[in-house]
């Protein structure tokens, strides 16, 4: 509910506010002087684009700001889905610079223009010549059905399995394109996996191998240098070994004549153990070299092998072909896991089907059970605000399972006695499509919790006992729900709790719109006026006390 509305320096109104009562409220005054400018503004807090344009004063910013009760709503998830504070007294605000930036905000926490869309629907509900050309829209027929039958609960579960489906859906068609795109690739993957598998790659076994290929291609001249070194060390005639004994025998001869020369001797006798120790592994290094053409043979061929894969990878070490080898292995074992998991997301995309189908089948039993309620209903109400020739039918037929159900859903609708009901959109709109829709709204009133709903130009086309019925139905969905209705007729304007005027103020110089609630002295002057004119007769003053007395 609406409880308090500012609007600040937005087209002719410098500044305007105004706090409607809970139940009827009529907005009246004269052509031209801003009614319909208070909506252009109230659109503004549902989401509504605007500009510069829209500035009275063109270096100012303008702000139009609601507070609403909606602690009967139940948006808290709403709320808490776009991360706002929620508090039962909401204050939406929008803020147009001269600078054409354009703010909003939801409780003083800037939001997105989708946001306030989200939002201003469960808040304000404006009825106007744009809002009756819904009525041709499919979606908006079923909104209707649907609000009537009260099937919110299996609506809601029947949405969720669509989406649920439509996302399993996705994730069947992703998996499917994966697996053919891997079956495209698996013949060449096999291939590469079996040429790298037969290699039997080991880590580190080319290091070895082209040291083991390098002594191999080196072998007859090693195996000569170490020969001719043992030679040296202890081959027959002045060796090294036998000239070391020689000093080694001398030292020990002079050694009585000083200890410098044991010391001498001792130092020798440790270096020619240590010798023999080199002499023996010289003979254990000459005795493996081996001189075999086959091994080099093995080992070329060993080594090519790996050279050949390495550039084929574009890689450069054994390592990396093990890496390559992992992953081909892992992407063949992907292909066998793909297909089961395909045929797992294909039984359970089967199986939300099925249970789509049930519950749509549920939704459309809920939908057929009130199309006859709602015609005889819609066509009552359209007797009574003047329009007793006028029928409605409603037809409905199988679709595929869309996101509003399985049904497509058209209100057809016939003014005049003699013509059969065709759809909205191809019939005249103009006074009778507001009437319709006023009717709908009043049906629907007492089957949900509407918002507050403004009604703009719904008396158009009417007058006498029929301008009487449509405020009187609007009275009555007061007391449900709030309502402002901006009107130009007497009979209506007095079913009102409050009653506000607008007004040109020029006393500064420079026109602007303004508003103020009338007393009750001053609704019988109003009143009057719209009856006779600005200079009400007598008798205009009397069918104003009397309208008033009677609501």
């Amino acid at each position: 509910m609406l409880k308090n509305l500012l609007i600040r320096n937005y087209a002719l109104i410098s500044k305007l506010e105004m706090s409607p009562s809970s139940d009827l409220n009529i907005v009246t005054g004269e052509t031209g002087a801003g009614k319909s400018i208070m909506l252009g503004a109230a659109g503004l807090l549902l989401g509504n684009r605007a500009d510069t344009k829209v500035l009275l004063n063109p270096e100012e910013k303008c702000v139009i700001e609601g507070t609403f009760d909606i602690s009967q709503y139940k948006l808290k998830n709403i709320f808490d889905e776009e991360e706002l504070d929620y508090d039962e007294q909401c204050i939406i605000r929008r803020e147009i610079s001269p600078q054409n930036k354009s703010r909003a905000f939801v409780n003083d926490t800037p939001v997105t223009l989708d946001v306030l869309k989200k939002l201003g629907v469960y808040l304000m509900d404006v009825h106007s010549q744009h809002e009756t050309l819904l009525l041709g829209n499919a979606l908006f027929q079923i909104k209707i059905i649907d609000a009537y039958a009260k099937n919110q609960n299996i609506s809601d579960g029947y949405k969720e399995l669509f989406r649920n489906h439509a996302e399993l859906n996705k994730k069947y068609e992703r998996l499917v394109k994966t697996s053919e795109e891997a079956h495209r690739q698996m013949d060449y993957n096999n291939f590469q996996l079996t040429e790298l598998t037969e290699a039997v790659l080991i880590s580190g076994e080319q290091e070895k191998l082209e040291e083991e290929l390098k002594l191999l291609e080196n072998s007859e001249e090693i195996k000569s240098k170490l020969n001719l070194a043992l030679q040296l060390l202890s081959g027959e005639g002045n060796s090294i070994n036998l000239s070391l004994r020689t000093v080694e025998k001398y030292l020990e001869q002079l050694s009585p004549f000083s200890k410098n020369y044991e010391e001498l001797k001792q130092r020798l006798s440790a270096a020619f153990i240590e010798l023999k120790d080199v002499e023996a592994e010289l003979e254990k290094e000459e005795s493996s070299v081996e001189l075999g053409q086959e091994r080099t043979e093995q080992i070329s061929e060993r080594l090519s092998t790996m050279y050949s894969l390495q550039k084929k990878h574009q890689v450069k070490t054994v390592d990396e072909l093990l890496v390559i080898q992992n992953v081909l292995q892992e992407k063949m074992s992907s292909v066998e896991n793909l297909e089961e998991e395909i045929a797992g997301c294909k039984k359970q995309l089967e199986d939300t089907y099925k249970n789509l189908l049930s519950k749509g089948e549920e939704l459309s039993k809920s939908r057929n059970k009130v199309t006859d309620k709602i015609k005889d209903e819609l066509e009552a109400l359209l007797k009574e605000v003047g329009m007793p020739a006028s029928s409605i039918k409603i037809t409905m037929e199988r679709i595929a399972p869309g996101i509003t159900g399985l049904d497509q859903i058209s209100i057809l609708f016939s003014a005049n006695k003699g013509i059969a009901p065709q759809e909205l959109k191809s019939v005249a709109s103009g006074g009778e499509f507001s009437r319709l829709m006023l009717c709908i709204k009043y049906m629907l009133a007492s089957k949900t919790a509407m918002p507050t709903i403004i009604f703009d130009e719904i008396d158009t086309g009417i007058s006498g006992e029929i301008a009487i019925k449509v405020g009187r139905m609007m009275k009555q969905m007061a007391k449900g729900h709030q309502v402002i209705a901006i009107s130009h007729l007497p009979q209506i304007a007095a079913q009102g709790s409050r009653h506000y005027f607008v007004y040109k103020d020029v006393s500064s110089g420079r026109a602007s719109s303004k508003i103020r609630e009338l007393s009750e002295e001053e609704r019988v002057k109003e009143i009057a006026q719209m009856i006779g004119g600005e200079k009400p007769s007598e008798t205009a003053i009397k069918n104003a006390r009397e309208l008033l007395a009677i609501n």
